[in-house]
């Protein structure tokens, strides 16, 4: 990818998108991957397909929560504008923007919510929120799952994809095989 030139406007506009998601992030960030994909990927080209696949991909097999892939997608626009201090304000603008108002919004209503977890009102939220966040977590495996596109070319792809699916569905095989078995046919060449 050639490099590419952000300005002082574009960083802030890079920390408020993620800010903005942060508000929607009711099942884990990963579920606003797919908005993050029209962004970077679509609107701004700050990122590659590959480059945005590959940010999940890395951080869902890292140890430790998964919203570090934000971290990795900030680190990959930083490396495209130019080097290793614009990879670290992308990180952090990143990665902060993602997890500074959820987490303030959290501190401020969960001694609240607790309280009041009996009436009708917040449960009904709850139980609203579900078919959300279900939505929000098939929208985003569509976006990585035709992330190298949708024609017939691609039938490997979608065979991995469906019988992935198939095992988290039916199995209770461990993600991490699953991803190692990914980067092996990957590393084949096959997908």
């Amino acid at each position: 990818m050639n490099p590419i030139s952000l300005h002082a406007a574009d960083w802030l506009s890079l920390f408020l998108h993620y800010a903005s998601l942060s508000l929607l992030c009711v099942g884990g960030a990963i579920t606003t991957a797919p908005d993050m994909h029209r962004f970077l990927v679509q609107e701004k080209a700050w990122l590659t397909d590959p480059q945005f696949s590959a940010s999940i991909a890395i951080a869902q097999a890292a140890p430790g929560p998964n919203v570090l892939f934000t971290a990795l997608m900030g680190w990959n626009v930083g490396l495209n504008a130019g080097g290793l201090w614009t990879a670290l304000l992308g990180m952090l603008l990143c990665l902060g923007g993602i997890m500074l108002p959820s987490s303030v919004l959290v501190y401020l209503t969960a001694q609240w919510s607790h309280r009041n977890r009996d009436l009708r009102g917040v449960r009904a939220f709850k139980q609203g929120m579900a078919p959300l966040v279900i939505a929000l977590l098939l929208s985003t495996g569509w976006i990585l799952a035709t992330g190298q596109g949708y024609a017939l070319a691609h039938w490997r792809s979608w065979l991995v994809t469906a019988v992935a699916a198939l095992f988290v569905w039916r199995t209770r095989v461990h993600l991490l095989w699953l991803l190692g078995a990914g980067a092996v046919l990957g590393w084949f060449g096959w997908i």
